[in-house]
């Protein structure tokens, strides 16, 4: 039987594990990306990732699985960055590939509008 500490610590082993390989996903479908790990001491419920490519970012809280509880705020930012337009979800196993193939999709640079001039 774990007790509450080890509960607590094997939870955190299982989300650093997802998110470690999810920084790996991530990195081979956006080779050129910047992915930063915020840290969530300074600012409670920030989430946990920040994914730079060109000028467009997007925001990630990590979870373990889909029913892993949200701690406070982590709502908050989510819908406060959703709000400014940029990309931001909850991603965990479950939803990883549906969720990155969006991500993906929010992040690929826009093609300049071509004119095209006649002869």
């Amino acid at each position: 039987m774990l007790l509450h500490g080890q509960r607590r610590l094997l939870v955190l082993v299982l989300e650093n594990k997802f998110q470690a390989e999810l920084v790996a996903d991530i990195h081979s479908r956006l080779p050129r990306s910047i992915v930063l790990k915020n840290d969530p001491n300074y600012i409670q419920g920030i989430p946990d990732l920040v994914v730079f490519n060109g000028k467009h970012y997007a925001i990630l809280e990590v979870k373990r699985k889909y029913n892993a509880p949200h701690q406070p705020n982590q709502d908050y930012y989510i819908d406060y960055f959703d709000k400014w337009g940029v990309f931001s979800a909850f991603i965990f196993p479950e939803n990883k590939e549906e969720i990155l193939d969006a991500m993906e999709r929010a992040l690929q640079p826009r093609r300049k509008a071509r004119i095209s001039r006649s002869k």
